[in-house]
């Protein structure tokens, strides 16, 4: 192993994956990321369980005469006839619309996946009452607060929505309230409908050079802002995630909460309804705001304190208002917000357009259906994101990851469990050019599957590792040469634990093996002190012996005896006619007699059998 030049070390605590990762702040186009797929090398990343037939839904359901093999897909809110067509073309679909509560967990059971608008409630108890085999849960749409992430996730359940395709729609309703209630257009229409001509009391407001308060600047935030600006106003943004550079390609001053609240005549709500953002608008907020300030929201109801809005309004304080979701939908016909002669209302129109209900129908399909296939959508809202490039790259040393894992773990011996996990990475790359997201998803895996009755899967590798108690840290080694190939050699140690193979020890006391990946097949090249070169393909035999000669021979002849056949064979040792370690590849897993004549060859000191 090449000796790494000057150190840059980080280490970082493996925790869950943040329930509230915005989908604005992925890329609009598909990423694929292995999720339960087995690839060329056998590993299995992640996967959604094969389905037996579908059961036959209760009305109102148009499901189709199921398919043996093919994986169910429950459909519980109205989709687009493109996006079910996607879906009839891979799975069994079942189209069951306004089902109960009760419904839906009797129902559950049979689906590999679930695809819901926001009218849904999935919490806790559907994916439990899932019985461990929904997979994928698609959200027809951007806000995922329906969905209990943290439950989705604990029980391995991919979660994806639909980002893009009512962005546009989403934006310019905005603006269309935002124009509409300066203008007082349904007030004005409702008056004139009414048989009264009442042009003086409908004056309205100019948006030319009017200040407009962003919060919230992900993708339909930032599609309004370039509408907003279209229309002359000056326009800030208030969002601790967004870019600001980005902010300032387009023309947005990026400001605090406070300056937002103080120096805006129109403010728009464009944040997910999350613990930190309910009723962020409250009645303090609202003390803050210049008098006369005008909200429109076309994000969640939630958002804002509805009682408090409506003393504003009353209080003068906020002059107008233009809603389209609300708290809880639909909201009670004697609304005193819905009512108020100050208020602008639409009924949740936000993504209602021909193009984005066929666009979400179709985009929702696709990630669904995507990861089922085994592979994740960019749109996944509790995994982590690995860019498409960085994952084809990455490919053959998510295999080499997983395996390393698997191999430390079946080395650990005693019932003391394992509390620290060390994953060292060596590159030539700096630091920030090295996503090691999915390799340590991977050695997540690789770890916790041998010794434990759960699934671990991409989702929910962090959360279970957390779980158990398992600490996993990572350190980055900068190594010299060319930064063309991402890694040169990836380290896997145990600590505070014996060992079944004691040679696999390092002189630092940690069970410690080492890979590499070699014209795209991942090696293991050390075991403890001993250097090594064997394919991880198949299974392991490793023996510590003296090194003298015909060891070779002895061992393969009783393997030959036998009829196992050896795929390869390496020995490394620590000086000639010392101690040495030989690592044998075999095709099948030898008996235990057989491996009892291995330990009885007398040169042999010790031996380990491992799957790989």
């Amino acid at each position: 192993m090449a000796a790494p030049s000057p150190t840059t070390t980080h280490h970082r605590l493996l925790l869950p994956a943040s329930t509230h990762r915005r989908a604005a702040a992925l890329a609009p186009s598909a990423v694929r990321l292995p999720i339960h797929a087995r690839t060329a090398h056998g590993a299995r990343i992640c996967a959604a369980a094969a389905a037996p037939a579908a059961s036959t839904a209760s009305p109102p359901s148009s499901a189709a005469v199921a398919v043996e093999g093919k994986p169910t897909v429950l459909v519980a809110e109205k989709l687009g006839a493109a996006g079910l067509a996607l879906l009839r073309e891979f799975a069994n679909v079942d189209c069951s619309y306004g089902l109960s509560p009760e419904e839906l967990r009797a129902k559950i059971s049979l689906c590999d996946a679930l695809i819901v608008r926001s009218g849904t409630k999935v919490g806790r108890d559907v994916f439990e009452a899932s019985g461990g085999r929904l997979r994928v849960v698609g959200r027809a749409g951007v806000g995922i607060d329906n969905v209990d992430l943290a439950a989705a996730t604990e029980h391995g359940c991919l979660v994806v929505n639909a980002p893009t395709a009512n962005t546009v729609a989403a934006a310019e309703h905005g603006i269309a309230l935002l124009c509409g209630m300066a203008r007082n257009i349904a007030q004005a229409d409702a008056s004139l409908k009414a048989g009264k001509w009442a042009r003086n009391k409908y004056v309205g407001v100019s948006l030319v050079g009017k200040t407009l308060a962003i919060l919230g600047f992900g993708k339909v935030g930032s599609e309004v802002a370039r509408r907003a600006k279209g229309l002359g106003m000056h326009v800030i943004a208030h969002d601790p995630y967004a870019s600001a550079d980005r902010a300032r390609a387009i023309g947005v001053e990026l400001v605090s909460m406070e300056e937002a609240m103080t120096t805006a005549d129109f403010i728009s709500l464009h944040m997910p309804l999350t613990p930190a953002t309910n009723k962020m608008l409250n009645d303090e907020t609202f003390a803050k705001m210049k008098k006369g300030v005008r909200i429109i929201n076309v994000a969640r109801g939630g958002v804002i304190d509805e009682d408090a809005l409506v003393r504003a309004l009353d209080a003068g304080i906020v002059a107008q208002a233009a809603l389209d979701v609300f708290t809880k939908e639909p909201p009670a016909a004697d609304s005193k917000l819905v009512l108020h002669e100050n208020v602008t209302v639409t009924p949740h129109l936000g993504a209602s357009t021909v193009e984005a209900q066929e666009g979400v129908a179709i985009e929702i399909a696709e990630a669904v259906t995507g990861a089922l296939k085994g592979e994740l959508a960019a749109s996944a809202v509790n995994a982590p994101m690995v860019p498409a490039e960085v994952l084809s790259e990455l490919a053959p040393f998510v295999v080499l990851a997983e395996k390393l894992g698997r191999l430390a773990v079946q080395l650990v011996a005693g019932g003391g469990g394992i509390k620290s996990v060390k994953v060292t990475y060596a590159s030539a790359r700096a630091p920030d050019d090295l996503d090691t997201r999915l390799l340590r998803a991977m050695i997540t895996k690789g770890v916790i599957e041998p010794i434990s009755d759960v699934f671990v899967n991409l989702v929910n590798a962090d959360f279970t590792a957390k779980q158990r108690g398992i600490r996993i840290s990572e350190e980055r080694i900068l190594m010299d040469g060319s930064p063309e190939t991402p890694l040169d050699y990836i380290q896997v140690q145990i600590a505070n634990v014996e060992s079944k193979f004691p040679s696999a020890i390092s002189e630092t006391g940690e069970i410690t093996v080492v890979g590499k990946v070699k014209d795209g097949v991942p090696h293991l090249t050390k075991v403890g002190a001993f250097e090594v070169d064997v394919s991880m393909e198949g299974s392991l035999i490793l023996c510590r012996q003296v090194d003298q000669p015909g060891m070779i021979g002895s061992v393969g002849s009783v393997l030959g005896e036998e009829n196992v056949n050896v795929s390869f064979m390496s020995v490394g040792r620590i000086a000639p006619r010392k101690r040495a370690v030989m690592a044998i590849g075999v095709d099948e897993e030898p008996s235990k007699a057989t491996l009892t004549k291995i330990g009885e060859i007398l040169a042999i000191e010790e031996f380990v059998f491992l799957k790989l």
